[in-house]
């Protein structure tokens, strides 16, 4: 239980990733609050977590709105006591070419995937900073933070904003002693991952990847857990990438022969 007596905030925690951090942390000790843009998803949640035997309190609503994040922490604050962890893992993303993009929705994909990322890192770091006790902040991000993913413009734009973020906010912070951290999961079998292509096609796409296999959200709640520890105590301004190898050149060819000009024959 090297979580006991910490309270975390989860956003975008009503499946996928984040159930899996919720239930996490829950786990390792934490209380629990559980944020989804859908009501009945944050309920879901925070029942599951329930039945691990940890504390959780449903705080539906939407990140990218300022105020109603600045409610999810007051929220978590007024229930369980005060504010240790927060994960920001809320996001939206839509597939289309940045040139034919519907600009409502490539706009709710920065309001979502960055600005709700930020509003958490700063809600969370005020109350961390009422407290003087430290905490620990991690994000969610995404190798496209770094690779040029087509169809995904506006979701590359806010995953590279995120990554920036968490540096500077880890260095402005470092003297109040709360840790900010990235993770970066590869391609994680999520329901949102299925929306967009059939079991078969992803099956066929995985098998391509180094690992061979996409990755499951436990897998990522683990990182989420060993960020958390206070054993990581000299963990801060660092991206945890979980990503089986996808940011490798994964489409080179395998065991293929030496080049002539680096054999030693």
């Amino acid at each position: 239980m090297l979580l006991r007596d910490r309270v975390a905030l989860v956003t975008g925690a009503g499946r996928g990733i984040g159930r899996a951090a919720a239930l996490a942390l829950a786990q390792a000790g934490a209380r629990v609050a559980v944020n989804d843009i859908d009501p009945q998803s944050a309920a879901e949640t925070a029942a599951a977590v329930r039945q691990t035997g940890a504390r959780s309190l449903a705080v539906p609503g939407d990140v990218s709105v300022h105020e109603t994040v600045e409610g999810l922490v007051d929220a978590a604050v007024q229930e369980f006591g005060h504010l240790d962890i927060a994960v920001a893992n809320a996001y939206y993303s839509a597939r289309e070419p940045f040139y034919d993009a519907d600009l409502a929705t490539f706009r709710r994909t920065i309001d979502v995937t960055m600005w709700g990322a930020f509003y958490t890192l700063r809600a969370a770091t005020r109350q961390m900073l009422r407290q003087g006790q430290g905490g620990s902040i991690v994000v969610i991000g995404s190798p496209h933070a770094v690779l040029a993913v087509p169809l995904a413009m506006a979701y590359n734009m806010a995953k590279a904003a995120v990554d920036h973020m968490v540096r500077t906010a880890a260095i402005e912070l470092a003297g109040q002693r709360i840790r900010v951290n990235v993770i970066h999961p590869g391609w994680i079998d999520t329901p949102g991952e299925r929306e967009h292509a059939t079991p078969e096609e992803i099956q066929g796409a995985a098998r391509k990847l180094p690992w061979q296999r996409l990755g499951r959200p436990e897998e990522i709640a683990r990182g989420v857990v060993i960020l958390c520890d206070p054993a990581s105590d000299y963990i801060t301004g660092s991206t945890l990438s979980i990503d089986g190898g996808i940011t490798l050149p994964w489409w080179s060819n395998h065991g293929s022969a030496v080049p002539q000009a680096d054999r030693d024959d």
